[in-house]
């Protein structure tokens, strides 16, 4: 399958600075259409939602195209794409308006391979219910989160897991479909993390099985956002804090105050950019995404073979992704060194690889690494080659 990397770099402005970015799982660079989506919402009449005036027209417009490309993007219903400030705060809002329905004897569940934003938002909802809270825990030897693993922590209890669906910080992906059934079966809700998956590879929410799937565009090339997809006949179930004023419509019910318009433009120009890095197809735009996504796969997984090749030779650099299924994402700690002087040390040569935890401190903390986590180095679609080179010869030599 073509993959035109030469075509996908040239419309990286942030690119022309020189500099490698290993960076993209903390949010990747802008492609010039989403720039230009942006600054188009922005240059044209602009004012809250409407059918009046064009200002309010064009509001209004931005709102219903970002929601169905965001709806194709996850294979969702547009009337299930909720919009927001970050996926953390979604976090926070479902869990919230969940927890009403909580007393004590229920049971949550979550994983310590999440990052902290599905995690922390739970065990709050759940102390303030007085829920049980129930750990879901992997192997830190392989990285694995497994079904069973969270078989084991399931009861008649249980109202609620949340899971990631793909760990932010070594790249393993759990079996979301396996997990699901074990879910539904025990009569609970599923809530996955999805901003670091949702970034490498095609989403289905009806095959995933979760009941809410959250994302950040910014992980993907657009602006700073988050996003929440579900079933529209779930979401008119649940009853949020909400404005006496403001709307009880569903997806609109869950958004607080205005939308950010410009960012959602921005939002639906990422989809169409990564729909569009595949061989041109005559089908729709989820068509087209699939394509793209299984082009950006096969480019991704060249790169991480030629980073992992390099690395074999220094011994001293142990890398912790090690699951079977995972997204091109390393974390790597350094024998008698650490991993924040790796990451100066790059940094001085043009390469941008951070160290730390980010934020997935339950993670880190089973891996042995307390929370300083490691070098973590992540693909995106604009990284080649010359990339994963300089990178190896720059790790190469900070060992030496």
């Amino acid at each position: 399958m073509t993959y035109d990397i030469t075509a996908v770099r040239a419309r990286f402005p942030a690119l022309e600075k020189g500099s490698a970015f290993f960076d993209g799982p903390g949010g990747t660079q802008t492609p010039r259409p989403v720039i230009d989506a942006v600054a188009d919402a922005l240059t044209n009449p602009l004012s809250n939602r409407g059918s009046l005036t064009e200002a309010e027209r064009n509001a209004d417009a931005l709102v219903g195209e970002a929601r169905e490309a965001l709806a194709d993007l996850l294979g969702a219903e547009p009337s299930g794409i909720v919009l927001g400030r970050s996926a953390t705060q979604l976090a926070y809002d479902f869990s919230r308006t969940l927890a009403k329905s909580w007393s004590p004897g229920d049971e949550v569940v979550v994983s310590r391979l999440d990052h902290d934003s599905n995690i922390r938002p739970w065990l709050q909802a759940a102390a303030r219910s007085g829920a049980t809270v129930r750990w879901a825990d992997f192997d830190p030897a392989d990285g694995e989160l497994t079904a069973e693993d969270v078989r084991a922590v399931l009861s008649d209890r249980t109202r609620l897991v949340a899971v990631t669906g793909a760990s932010n910080l070594i790249g393993t992906r759990p079996p979301l479909a396996e997990i699901s059934r074990l879910v539904h079966d025990a009569g609970a809700l599923l809530y996955v993390d999805g901003v670091h998956l949702t970034a490498h590879s095609s989403v289905d929410l009806e095959a995933s099985g979760a009941d809410f799937y959250s994302c950040s565009p910014y992980k993907f090339l657009g602006p700073h956002m988050g996003v929440l997809a579900s079933r529209p006949a779930l979401l008119e179930t649940l009853t949020p804090d909400k404005l006496l004023a403001s709307t009880d419509a569903v997806p609109e019910r869950f958004e607080y105050g205005t939308l950010p318009y410009p960012f959602l433009a921005g939002a639906r120009a990422a989809v169409d950019f990564l729909a569009g890095l595949g061989p041109d197809s005559e089908g729709g735009r989820r068509a087209r995404l699939a394509a793209g996504f299984a082009a950006l796969e096969e480019h991704e997984d060249s790169l991480l073979g030629r980073i992992e090749d390099g690395l074999a030779a220094l011994p001293s650099v142990t890398s912790h992704s090690r699951a079977g299924s995972r997204t091109p994402t390393l974390l790597l700690t350094i024998e008698g060194r650490d991993t924040r002087d790796a990451s100066r040390h790059l940094a001085e040569r043009g390469v941008n690889a951070p160290s730390g935890s980010f934020y997935a401190l339950e993670a880190s903390r089973r891996l042995g690494l307390g929370d300083g986590g490691g070098l973590r180095v992540g693909l995106a679609p604009y990284n080649d080659t010359s990339d994963v080179d300089r990178l190896l010869e720059g790790l190469a030599d900070f060992v030496r």
